[in-house]
């Protein structure tokens, strides 16, 4: 019951071929690195919206 063995990655890896074929795992990869990076990009661009963004409040003196 304790770590997988070689035979059973090389049985995962035989499915996992089969079901996405050899085209389309760097395909999925690529996805998936242009969303990292897309992520990362829209992180840096919350921040510095976020500092861009300050504004003072000032008491409203009409009364």
């Amino acid at each position: 019951m304790g770590s997988f063995s070689i035979w059973h990655w090389l049985i995962v890896l035989a499915v996992v071929l089969l079901l996405f074929g050899r085209g389309k795992i760097p395909e999925l990869m690529g996805d998936v690195a242009k969303g990292i990076k897309n992520f990362k990009k829209g992180m840096t661009d919350e921040e510095a919206n976020d500092q861009a963004k300050t504004v003072d409040h000032k008491a409203d003196e009409t009364k």
